[in-house]
Order: C-alpha cells, then structure tokens, then sequence
C-alpha cells in the first residue's frame, strides 16, 4: 500500500476537517514529498516508458512531472487524492512529450493484447492476434473514457492489484470493478468480440 499521503483522506474520499489547519513547514513538505516520489517513481516509469518508448524519454517524462509537483506540493496536499494529482500531472507531462514530438503513444500492442487476454477472453488468442495486427489493441483501448482508460492501464497493463488502483485513483474498489466491466464491455463491441464476465 503506498504511504499516508494517499489515504488519509475521509471515508467518502475527502480531506477531513483538520486537513491543513497550521502551515507546514519547508523541510517538512520537501521531507514528505521526497518518501512520496521515492515510493512511487518506479510505476510512474514503467507508465511513461510504455507511453514514449525509451528509458531515457521516460526518465525525462517523468523528471519533469517530478518538477512541477515539488512546485505544487503544498497544493498538492490539500487534494482529495494525491496519488490521483501526481497521475494526472504525469499523464499531461507524456500527452506534452509526444505532442512536441508529433508522436502516438509509443506502446506496442504485444503489450495490450496481454492486457486483452486477460481482461477479455483467454481462449481468443488467435482472434486477438489479427486484431493486433489489423486494427491496433491501443487504439481501442484508447478510445475509452479517462477513468476507465486509467484503471484498465493500472490494473492489467501496469498490474496494480485492484484495492491499490482503487487508492492509486482516489476511488474505492467496487468502482473500479465498475470500470472493469464496463470497458470489458465497450472493448468488447469494439473489437466484434464475444463478452463475458469474469471475476477480475
């Protein structure tokens, strides 16, 4: 599970009412920033690398992601999810990296046909495959709306248990089943292939 940061908001996924009553201070903000980054810069990697297609473009990604939330830390904090923030900025820093670029997220579809496989159908490996090649698994899954597109990437892509995609994005666990079944199905439709429920 990841640091405080991330859960110490509400039951109903709101700062409680003592959040931020006495400024914090510099070294400390800088202090819990640092265990935060430390705690979650691995997955933001591995998302970002999967996004730009280099280690070195993902380390650059994610360096300036880096930069802007140490700037907006304190901001930061007083959000309702700071994992969920953290995403977010990430994300706008990869859509800013390609778009300078003119590139497509760099991610190759063996990727997410695993991710289909397993969010799919497990017997359909064969019709996956053509898919892959015809018509391309991201864009599909692209397509999706944001917060479903973040859980299935969380959830099968990056392998995030379902509890942690569920704190990662501010949410609790039934709502990202939610999203789960509710992309299966839209990919599903999509891709002309046959649906059916699992319990992942």
């Amino acid at each position: 599970m990841s640091p405080s940061l991330g859960g110490s908001q509400g039951s109903h996924g709101s700062p409680g009412p003592h959040t931020q009553r006495t400024p914090v201070r510099p070294e400390r903000l800088a202090l819990t920033f640092d265990a935060f980054h430390a705690y979650h810069r691995k997955l933001w990697m591995r998302f970002a690398h999967t996004q730009v297609g280099s280690r070195a473009a993902a380390e650059a990604v994610v360096d300036a992601a880096c930069a802007r939330l140490r700037a907006n830390w304190s901001h930061a904090l007083l959000q309702d999810s700071v994992p969920r923030y953290a995403w977010l900025i990430l994300k706008e820093e990869v859509h800013r990296w390609l778009a300078e670029r003119g590139l497509p997220p760099q991610v190759g579809d063996a990727a997410f046909q695993t991710a289909l496989q397993k969010l799919l159908l497990h017997e359909m490996r064969d019709e996956l495959r053509v898919i892959s090649q015809e018509i391309g698994l991201y864009a599909a899954i692209s397509t999706l709306p944001e917060r479903r597109y973040d859980v299935i990437v969380l959830r099968y892509l990056l392998g995030m248990p379902a509890d942690e995609v569920a704190e990662y994005l501010g949410i609790d666990t039934a709502t990202v089943r939610s999203h789960i079944r509710h992309a299966r199905r839209s990919l599903a439709k999509e891709l002309h292939i046959p649906y059916q429920e699992t319990d992942n």
